[in-house]
Parts: C-alpha cells; sequence; structure tokens
C-alpha cells in the first residue's frame, strides 16, 4: 500500500518548484499524483505535469463515471474554473505518490485515503508571496493581474489558522529563505515516513 504526500501552500509559495525536486529526488522514488483542471494552461505548463487539462465536458464525464474523489470550482475573472482529483488507485498500489493542492483538496483526499496522505504544509509571508505572484504573472503573454489579485485574497480565507486546524495539519515548511533549504527539510521528513 502507497503513500500519498501532498504539498499544500498558497498561491505564489513554492509549491510547483518544490514538487518539481521532491520528483526528480531518486532516493525518495515519488510518482506524481497530478490533479485536473478546467481552467486554461499557462505558459510554461504541460498536460500531465502541472494538471491533465480537460473542458467541463471532460470533468462532467470523468464525474458520471464515478471517478471524481473531490472538487471545487472558482469563479475567475475568467468564468468558473473547476479543479478535481481522480483516484490513480493510491491505495491498491505500492507506489509512493506526491502531490499539490489545498487544505480542502486535501481534507477530501484524508477523508478518501485516511492516514495514507500526509500533508506537506508550504508556508510563505505574504509579502514574498505577493512579489512572487508579480513576477510569475509579468511573464504571461497576458498578465491577468485583476486573478492574481483574486487569488490572492481568496487564498487568505482559504488558507486561514481555523481551516489549516480543523484539517488537523500541524506541520510547516517555512519556504521564505532558500528553496533549497526547503526541499532538504521536507526530503527528511518524506524519508521518515517511507
Amino acid at each position: 500500500m502507497g503513500k500519498l504526500f501532498y504539498i499544500i501552500g498558497q498561491s505564489a509559495t513554492g509549491k510547483d518548484h518544490i514538487g518539481a525536486r521532491l520528483l526528480k529526488n531518486e532516493d525518495l522514488g515519488l510518482v506524481s499524483f497530478v490533479l485536473y483542471t478546467t481552467r486554461p494552461i499557462r505558459s510554461g505548463e504541460q498536460e500531465g505535469v502541472q494538471y491533465h487539462f480537460t473542458d467541463r465536458a471532460g470533468f462532467e464525464a470523468l464525474k458520471a463515471a464515478g471517478r471524481v474523489i473531490e472538487e471545487r470550482t472558482y469563479q475567475t475573472v475568467q468564468g468558473p474554473w473547476t479543479y478535481f482529483t481522480v483516484d490513480p488507485g493510491v491505495a491498491e498500489g505500492t507506489d509512493n505518490y506526491l502531490g499539490i493542492g489545498t487544505v480542502e483538496a486535501y481534507r477530501h483526499l484524508h477523508d478518501y485515503y485516511g492516514d495514507l496522505v500526509i500533508p506537506l504544509f508550504i508556508s510563505v509571508s505574504e509579502e514574498n508571496r505577493l512579489l512572487r505572484a508579480m513576477k510569475r504573472e509579468r511573464k504571461e503573454a497576458h498578465p491577468n493581474y485583476r486573478e492574481m489579485c483574486r487569488r490572492f485574497l481568496a487564498d487568505c480565507e482559504d488558507f486561514s489558522e481555523e481551516n489549516i486546524r480543523q484539517a488537523g495539519i500541524t506541520r510547516c515548511f517555512d519556504n521564505n529563505g532558500k528553496i533549497e533549504d526547503c526541499v532538504a527539510e521536507i526530503t527528511a521528513y518524506i524519508k521518515e515516513r517511507l
């Protein structure tokens, strides 16, 4: 029976960068647990790497087939975007997975898989998050600063201390400094649990 190590954090906390480094670490031997989304692909993203990108019809088909574990829809300035999880068979196999998502998604996954899901909560100051988000948005062909601000404000509510506490998340990894330090700390934490 495998485990699912689940990176949780607000936007612009470095989740994707940390996840990529952990997946490259052959000592950990983690398999990517890729979520699905109906949002448009961003420049630099690849299908099946950051997300499986689909449309509303694709989401509805997977849901009708009973394959969707959890879902959440955000009302964005570009219309509704749905993010959702499809079960790849974590409990049936021996692979250990690494996923990335929200507190809400973690709670649903924990309800589904139980203690096979181990949270890895990433913390970054609001100032650093804003600076990183601006830097990332500037790289887009058509920067969408309104959506960036909406996400920042929504994250303040979605990742409140109360929501984190209710989810049973007690361990936090600081990523305000060098990403290498944060990755090293998480790597040691994962190795203790393999």
